[in-house]
């Protein structure tokens, strides 16, 4: 395995960020570490959270609507006709506790994006809908994050590149989920 190591005199240069800085000070005190991984998944961690700001700011205008919100519309939206799902369904593929769900249905059935009624074939269950108004914001919300993702990877890379990091991006997420 190639090492990151600086070496003697080491002197940041172009392209150099606060990523290598931090392997650079790992690599000075701890010479035995590989420190190839860090540099890769502190990159991944810190573009995350870059384009979630970007990502929330284009959904800020239909609603003050979240990520999270909008991920909660957007999956019923994408099941299809009706639009509806039970909570436990939602937080399944959304991957957040169940009170961390009940937190968001709130919020936007009391926004009139979606409803909550009882599951016709569960007693106990409920099933969320996705209302007209939550079906039109959610159709806008999506191309304007869209937006802003697009224009994220048309600055730094060419349309080849994109389609090599999603593809390398898949085969490292299939190996690691």
């Amino acid at each position: 395995m190639e090492k990151h190591i600086p070496g003697p005199g080491h002197v940041p240069g172009p392209g150099h960020d606060a990523v290598d800085a931090i392997a650079d000070q790992w690599a000075a005190v701890r010479p035995d570490l590989d420190t190839l991984p860090m540099a890769v998944f502190g990159r991944i961690y810190r573009l995350a959270a870059a384009m979630r700001a970007k990502v929330d700011k284009a959904y800020a205008p239909y609603g003050g609507m979240s990520l999270g919100e909008f991920d909660v519309l957007a999956t019923l939206r994408r099941s299809g006709e009706p639009y509806t799902l039970s909570p436990r369904e939602l937080t399944a593929t959304l991957m957040i506790t169940t009170g961390g769900m009940t937190g968001r249905l709130d919020k936007l059935e009391k926004a009139g994006l979606l409803t909550r009624s009882p599951d016709p074939n569960d007693r106990r269950g409920l099933r969320v809908t996705l209302t007209e108004q939550g079906r039109s914001l959610v159709d806008q919300a999506v191309g304007a994050g869209l937006e802003r993702q697009r224009a994220a990877l048309e600055a730094a890379l060419t349309p080849d590149e994109a389609h090599q990091l999603e593809g390398l991006l898949r085969k490292l997420l299939a190996t690691t989920a």
